[in-house]
């Protein structure tokens, strides 16, 4: 008897130590997640869901050197027939979570952008096709309709001021991508000091984008994995190509720009 009472005691014990085990992972998957997500249960989360993301990146293109690199001329970024100097321009609004990114996400109906919406957005980027064309990859992924994820994007990019040496440069210069962050942020106080990354390009080391990385209420917060300095730009100083049009010409053969 004696036996059998301390066999039970045990196998109770037992049980209660994997009850204890099996919950506490439990109670961590139903926890609240990084950006206010709820984890679910028993499944890693989906990487590509509307409105399931960590924040956001605003992306700045440096429009000279996607140029450099294009040799289709009807891009109206390329040339513009209204004589237009491109330096900056928006890129688009990505959603980031902490470590990769969603893209092409699932939504209701066909994501379809209405011509208004393009045309109200070519001040701020370069062509209707790059304007369909991040709503279908980054914003469907935001979760909102493509009215109000360009407001968003407006608003976004209207906090921002650009350093003067790069609103309209008639020719080359050379910048490490430390002086590039230091200036962004002295023109903008209220962007954090790891809210603001830089990414060039090779070969010839040339800037490719500025990526300010903001909250999903819209304010400056600390970029991700994603964002990393090391891994956007290992150049020590970058090729800042002149707007086209300008007075410099570009020494240096243009990178392969990807836009994605």
């Amino acid at each position: 008897m004696m036996t059998r009472a301390r066999s039970m005691a045990a196998m109770a014990w037992f049980a209660a130590i994997g009850l204890l085990t099996w919950t506490a992972p439990l109670a961590a998957q139903y926890g609240p997640g990084a950006g206010g997500r709820a984890p679910y249960a028993y499944q890693p989360s989906p990487r590509n869901e509307a409105g399931r993301f960590d924040y956001y990146a605003l992306v700045l293109s440096w429009s000279p050197t996607y140029c450099a690199s294009q040799r289709d001329r009807s891009d109206p970024q390329c040339s513009p027939r209204d004589g237009r100097q491109y330096a900056f321009v928006l890129h688009g609004l990505w959603p980031q979570h902490d470590r990769g990114w969603p893209e092409n996400c699932r939504t209701r109906e066909r994501p379809f952008v209405p011509r208004e919406t393009i045309d109200r957005m070519l001040d701020i980027m370069p062509s209707p096709k790059l304007v369909i064309h991040e709503y279908r990859k980054h914003g469907t992924c935001s979760g909102l309709e493509p009215n109000a994820y360009y407001d968003l994007s407006r608003r976004l990019f209207s906090k921002v001021k650009i350093p003067q040496r790069f609103v309209r440069p008639n020719a080359d210069f050379f910048v490490s991508p430390d002086e590039l962050r230091q200036e962004f942020l002295a023109a903008n106080p209220s962007l954090k000091p790891d809210s603001v990354a830089v990414a060039c390009g090779r070969p010839g080391g040339r800037l490719r984008e500025v990526r300010i990385c903001f909250s999903r209420e819209g304010e400056p917060r600390s970029c991700g994995h994603n964002e990393e300095p090391r891994r956007l730009c290992s150049q020590g100083r970058m090729h800042v190509p002149p707007v086209r049009g300008g007075e410099g010409r570009s020494p240096l053969p243009g990178p392969r720009d990807r836009r994605i």
